[in-house]
């Protein structure tokens, strides 16, 4: 087993642990700086928890809420609008419009991964709707960068300090690790 596999499975032991019986409405946030990892794990508490439970949970990425390349904080602050009708209008980058309606589901759990996932407004209709963890991942800028760039090569880098600098406005205005219960420091 990978240091990142044990990692998730560890995340994932720790949010079946914080979860009442019925996890299905339940929620995991991953949120943390662009290129820190929050996708991969996703998927790998995906992996975990779907072995442990028998059911996958549905992964919703942030960058399906996110309207374009300006739409950090958009994107953000619809996410307890989202979790409260229990469904989202998917944005297509490729279009650059807003495409069909995606139920969110409600025979498990959801895991919404991306930057701007966790805020005060987000955690308050998730625990509406049943319960959550939140989880934020802490890597160094430098790493960030190079991993960020490695995976999407020349689309994101013009967008690089364009992103960060929403990143930076959003994260001080809604100040994810107040209410994160975890903070993951991935290798």
């Amino acid at each position: 087993m990978s240091r990142g596999q044990a990692v998730s499975a560890a995340v994932a032991e720790r949010v079946l642990r914080s979860a009442p019986r019925d996890m299905r409405a339940g929620i995991v946030f991953i949120d943390g700086h662009s290129g820190a990892g929050k996708t991969t794990l996703a998927r790998e508490v995906q992996d975990a928890l779907a072995t442990r439970t028998g059911v996958a949970p549905q992964i919703v990425s942030m960058d399906e809420l996110y309207p374009g390349w300006d739409g950090l904080s958009a994107g953000s602050a619809s996410l307890a609008r989202v979790i409260t009708d229990g469904a989202y209008q998917r944005y297509d980058w490729h279009a650059a419009a807003f495409a069909e309606t995606r139920a969110l589901a409600t025979d498990r759990l959801v895991i919404f991964e991306g930057c701007g996932s966790i805020s005060p407004d987000a955690i308050e209709a998730a625990a509406a709707r049943g319960w959550s963890y939140a989880l934020w991942l802490a890597l160094p800028q430098k790493t960030r960068k190079a991993r960020a760039l490695a995976r999407d090569g020349e689309m994101f880098a013009p967008h690089w300090d364009a992103w960060a600098a929403q990143e930076a406005e959003l994260f001080a205005r809604t100040q994810p690790l107040a209410v994160a219960d975890e903070v993951i420091h991935p290798a």
